[in-house]
């Protein structure tokens, strides 16, 4: 029987949220081992100017616990 656990990540990329996405789980990936899954759980974006500058993406992330 396996344990998961949820970490929340929150990222931001100037191109998507894709991108965005991509960078939490690149981050994530670091010191997490077994992740399974994500799930996104917000989009937000920060504009300037009238315009998109920066895409931001809180994910949650499911990784199985070892022992």
């Amino acid at each position: 029987m396996a344990v998961a656990r949820v970490s929340e990540v929150t990222a931001s990329s100037p191109e998507s949220w894709v991108a965005a996405t991509q960078e939490a789980m690149i981050r994530a990936s670091k010191t997490l081992r077994g992740i399974t899954g994500l799930e996104v759980v917000s989009m937000k974006a920060k504009i300037v100017d009238n315009k998109i500058s920066e895409y931001r993406v809180t994910v949650k992330i499911t990784f199985i616990l070892e022992g």
